[in-house]
């Protein structure tokens, strides 16, 4: 450390006999020419651990607390530090700060799955606008988000914070989503890098995909985002594929991301510090993050002794420079630390209504009147689930929960049922324990409470005396840990009997039930949601959410939310479960040193993702598997009808168009997903895929809007792995307009006169 701080000291001298030049947007050559070897090195290593060296690495590194991380500043190079912070729900910064006058409290937005049901990347970029002001307004550069990793599994303990199980909706939301953001003038982070479908053993666990499998699944939500949006920055993941780790992976971060894709943007590690740092650089990461002397040693190390080119480094510098010039630090802009968050909290209220997805409503049980008398049951409904732990999480300054949401709406609630809960999450103060039954699943960032029996007798005075009964079932997940199949996937035993005698109770008195699920990922429903009038579904849905749900539950606003992914009838039915890590055990051995709980192993070195292609409803569709809800399912409080579906064969690939009308009693909006079935020719492909989708307006009882769908030839693209290209084949397609993948409303015929492909990079060819 001694050497290396003297060796930049005495660069300083030597440099400083001269006139510096400063940057500015248009001569980063310049500045990159007049740059030490360490001050290369430093510029592509961030600054959070950094000693701090003065004029050349001070790090500023508290100037946004709570910040992920930063960049260094060269201050006798005019290059500023630049702040970087999670998260994909909203900014995560400290609320507090020492000698502060003011809360930095931030709006805690609908997580990334709830989002995705909304299909509607008007409403997205809405969304994530607002949440690009808070990140310009907190004196942020880059937040680090989006997560657009692949549902490959319902257990995946951060799905919450990704999309969805297929990569067209997953990467057009991950566009609006970026676009919204960086309208702002600020950046995003796409992340996690590639394959990263799993928390345990995140950092070296080895997904094992076939070419195909990849580029048609796990690469192809990247690439739609990155050429759609062009987020500023990339976020390579921990994991390795295919043997390497994707940080220091050549294929993956020059080969398919620049050549492939032609991304001009950074690359930034995960936080972490893997030994292969020269290697990094090498294949084009170009920012370590968090940032440690030892990697700004080994860079320096390495170009010194000939095993790192200078170029390369100074490819990787010139990028970073290209990236700083973009920043609101760069720009000098003056940030207020005072976003209009009460503006904010109603962007967050509606992106979150205008998302949730009806799963059922038996005999018009919703929407309700609003001023009846309900027993509110779950530990949910008071322990309110606005969004996932970790990373994910947001400091906000107040979660609304279904208690007070649904009295807002105007409903009378069972008080003493209330109370029931309330005591038992009380904590004691004394003790600093709770004065309930133990504490339920908790991780980095959050707490969840279990749930507690309530007495059958009690139940069914309670059907008496109440109209109806709601039932919150609640989840959380988070970042660190996956999820489990029994009590977490599957409900709890008294979940199930809290269902089954509330229903009976209720049912027998003619009364409505009502279940209501805060989770956030997919849970089992084939073997209860019969007991059920309605089941609606807000995921995690931020800090608004339950306010959100009420305007669903009295019909002020209609349901349009549709699933992004399956909900199967078991968990086993998902073909990953062969090859998902979901029996483990967890010690407390600190993760980076940062005292977070880390996966014990047990045979979860690797991941084969065996199962190829076949994920979600390609899977289930293809082999005509049965499932609880299939993908894209919705209910509404009124009814669509499609009509006059057109295909029209244009110079590359097709336009198609589709008439909705609402044929209902009530105004709604519709989601159409177009699929796609091939012609059975060449490769082998699932029975049909998602190719585009789009969302009518507000339509009003009787109101038809026209869609309309652009879909090229290379959309309709397989990828070769022998031939090492995409290709489509020639033929007869035929186009499917879909309320659901399982119900296709109206179709139409596509011929591709000829075959076509498209040359790609050699990566991943053996």
């Amino acid at each position: 450390m001694k050497k290396t701080i003297i060796s930049i000291a005495a660069a300083l001298c030597t440099v400083t006999m001269f006139a510096q030049p400063q940057l500015k947007k248009d001569n980063l050559n310049e500045v990159l020419k007049a740059m030490t070897l360490e001050e290369k090195a430093a510029l592509c290593v961030g600054g959070a651990r950094a000693a701090i060296v003065e004029g050349v690495t001070s790090g500023l590194v508290n100037e946004v607390p709570g910040a992920a991380g930063n960049t260094r500043p060269i201050a006798r190079l005019g290059i500023p530090n630049t702040v970087l912070a999670d998260g994909p729900a909203g900014l995560r910064i400290n609320p507090t700060r020492e000698g502060a006058g003011q809360t930095f409290y931030c709006t805690g937005f609908p997580v990334g799955t709830l989002l995705a049901s909304s299909w509607d990347v008007a409403l997205v970029q809405k969304v994530t606008e607002a949440m690009g002001n808070e990140v310009l307004e907190y004196g942020v550069d880059v937040l680090l988000a989006p997560g657009t990793n692949i549902h490959r599994n319902p257990l995946c303990g951060r799905n919450f914070e990704y999309f969805s199980e297929d990569p067209i909706l997953s990467g057009n939301i991950a566009a609006a989503y970026i676009n919204g953001i960086q309208a702002n003038g600020v950046g995003t982070s796409l992340k996690h890098y590639a394959a990263n479908n799993q928390e345990t053993n995140r950092n070296e666990d080895d997904a094992i995909v076939s070419a195909r499998a990849l580029r048609e699944i796990y690469l192809k939500t990247f690439e739609i985002a990155i050429k759609k949006a062009d987020p500023w920055t990339v976020m390579s993941s921990y994991n390795k594929l295919n043997g390497e780790y994707t940080q220091q992976s050549e294929d993956l971060l020059t080969k398919v991301l620049r050549e492939d894709w032609g991304y001009k943007g950074i690359v930034m590690t995960d936080w972490g510090n893997k030994q292969g740092t020269v290697k990094a650089v090498h294949a084009q990461n170009d920012l370590m993050e968090p940032g440690n002397q030892n990697e700004i040693d080994r860079i320096v190390a390495a170009v010194k002794d000939g095993t790192l080119s200078e170029a390369d480094l100074d490819r990787n510098v010139l990028n970073m420079l290209t990236y700083i010039v973009k920043t609101p630090h760069f720009n000098n802009y003056k940030y207020s630390n005072k976003p209009d968050l009460a503006a904010h909290a109603k962007v967050a209220r509606e992106g979150a209504a205008e998302s949730i997805v009806l799963l059922k409503n038996d005999g018009a049980a919703l929407p309700m009147a609003g001023n009846e008398s309900v027993a509110l049951y779950g530990i949910g409904a008071i322990d309110f689930v606005a969004g996932g732990t970790g990373s994910g999480n947001v400091n906000k300054a107040y979660v609304v929960n279904m208690v007070d949401g649904l009295k807002n709406a105007g409903f009378k609630l069972d008080q003493a049922i209330i109370d029931y809960y309330q005591s038992y999450i009380a904590f004691d103060k004394a003790s600093k324990k709770l004065a309930g039954t133990a504490q339920g699943w908790s991780t980095w960032g959050g707490t969840k409470y279990s749930e507690i029996a309530v007495p059958a007798n009690a139940v069914a005075s309670h059907a008496k005396a109440n109209d109806a009964a709601i039932i919150v079932i609640g989840r959380n997940a988070g970042e660190g840990a996956d999820r489990k199949v029994i009590d977490d996937f599957e409900l709890t035993d008294i979940e199930r009997n809290l269902i089954s005698n509330v229903s009976r109770e209720f049912h027998a008195l003619g009364k409505k039930v009502v279940v209501v699920l805060n989770i956030g990922g997919v849970i089992e429903t084939a073997s209860w949601k019969h007991l059920a009038d309605a089941i609606v579904l807000p995921w995690s849905p931020g800090q608004e959410g339950a306010n959100a749900v009420a305007d669903i539950l009295v019909g002020k606003v209609n349901p349009s939310g549709k699933l992004p992914m399956t909900f199967p009838i078991s968990y086993i039915d998902h073909p990953s479960s062969a090859n998902f890590p979901s029996n483990y055990t967890r010690n407390t051995t600190p993760m980076f040193g940062w005292g977070r709980p880390a996966p014990k192993q047990k045979d979860v070195d690797f991941t084969n993702y065996e199962e190829g292609i076949w994920v979600g409803y390609r899977f289930f569709e293809t082999n005509a598997v049965e499932v609880s809800y299939p993908f894209g399912f919705g209910l509404s409080y009124t009814s669509f009808a499609y009509s006059k579906p057109v295909v029209k064969a244009g110079k590359d690939g097709f336009t198609a168009t589709v008439t909705v009308t609402n044929t209902g009693k009530v105004a709604g909006k519709e989601v159409v997903e177009l699929y796609v079935s091939a012609p059975a020719a060449g490769l082998e492909k699932p029975e049909k895929e998602l190719k585009a989708f789009a969302k009518t307006g507000l339509l009003q009882p009787g109101q038809s809007e026209t869609l309309t769908f652009e879909v090229s030839a290379y959309e309709l693209a397989s990828f070769n792995e022998n031939a090492n290209c995409w290709e489509t084949a020639a033929g007869a397609y035929t186009v499917k307009f879909g309320a659901s993948v399982a119900d296709i409303r109206a179709t139409a015929a596509y011929k591709q006169a000829k075959a076509q492909t498209w040359a790609v990079s050699n990566a991943f060819v053996k």
